[in-house]
């Protein structure tokens, strides 16, 4: 386990199988996700870029910001728009999760 900021922020590594997807297309496949876990939130795994299927992924102009996490970059699918994120450059303490992806929803 790793805790982040005022540890309102912590990751769990684990090798559950995680796959995702959307309108019947595997977008991602992996058993090397983080578990990140912010207290008022649902847990949410986040994968490595090389088990997605980034050439499916479209940039988005949709930008958010957490102040434990940093400023978040979105990707669209298809007609669906922004069902994943990803952090360029988390704040410190959890620069685990730099440059992985995270989708909405369950899967």
């Amino acid at each position: 386990m790793i805790d982040a900021p005022a540890a309102r922020v912590t990751l769990h590594p684990h090798s559950r199988r995680v796959r995702v997807v959307i309108d019947g297309t595997l977008l991602a496949d992996t058993t090397r996700a983080l578990e990140l876990r912010e207290r008022g939130y649902p847990p949410r795994q986040y994968l490595p870029r090389d088990d997605v299927r980034m050439d499916l992924m479209i940039p988005s102009e949709t930008v958010t910001h957490c102040p434990f996490k940093g400023d978040a970059s979105y990707f669209s699918f298809g007609e669906r728009e922004d069902v994943a994120w990803s952090y360029q450059r988390p704040m410190e303490g959890i620069e685990a999760i730099e440059r992985r992806v995270v989708f909405y929803g369950d899967y």
